[in-house]
């Protein structure tokens, strides 16, 4: 994939779930909550919390940004009408979803080549655990924080940071 000038996670290309850019370049200046997604997933319930992460703090320039994956256990098998429709009709998802993407590998998106470098509040870097490991990017465009799969959206930690980054 082609790259921006900005070099930060946001300066990168990625389609998005509908088809053509999801033009990450939108989004300096905010915060956002970078996720791979599943629809498939024990942690699939997740999407409730990130929806209410959104709608309370999308009026002080914050977004999720979902990123569909079907890299672990096959937990994204449809196509992306699929994964719409699933989203909006199952859990009432409003944030922006990117296109279906590699986050491990050979294949991995450049999106996230630029964040698993970042350690989570355990020391982990590299390779995503699994899906809904989270990454708040601040509104400098540089990564502030990295959550576990298992950290749920509305958890202290989580709100916490983003409530920094918004300020």
């Amino acid at each position: 994939m082609t790259t921006t000038e900005n070099t930060g996670p946001l300066g990168v290309e990625i389609g998005s779930l509908a088809g053509g850019s999801a033009d990450l370049s939108q989004y300096a200046g905010k915060a956002v909550l970078v996720v791979n997604v599943a629809s498939k997933c024990g942690l699939t319930p997740q999407y409730t919390g990130l929806e209410r992460l959104q709608e309370r703090y999308a009026a002080q320039g914050f977004t999720v940004l979902g990123v569909p994956c079907n890299q672990f256990l096959g937990q994204e098998p449809g196509s992306a009408e699929e994964i719409a429709e699933f989203c909006s009709a199952t859990y009432g998802v409003t944030f922006p979803l990117t296109e279906k993407v590699e986050v491990n590998g050979d294949g991995r998106h450049a999106l996230y080549e630029r964040l698993v470098g970042f350690a989570d509040g355990e020391g982990h870097t590299g390779d995503i655990r699994w899906n809904f490991e989270k990454f708040l990017i601040g509104r400098d465009g540089t990564v502030v924080a990295r959550f576990s799969p298992q950290t749920e959206p509305e958890s202290a930690e989580v709100v916490a940071a983003v409530e920094t980054a918004v300020a």
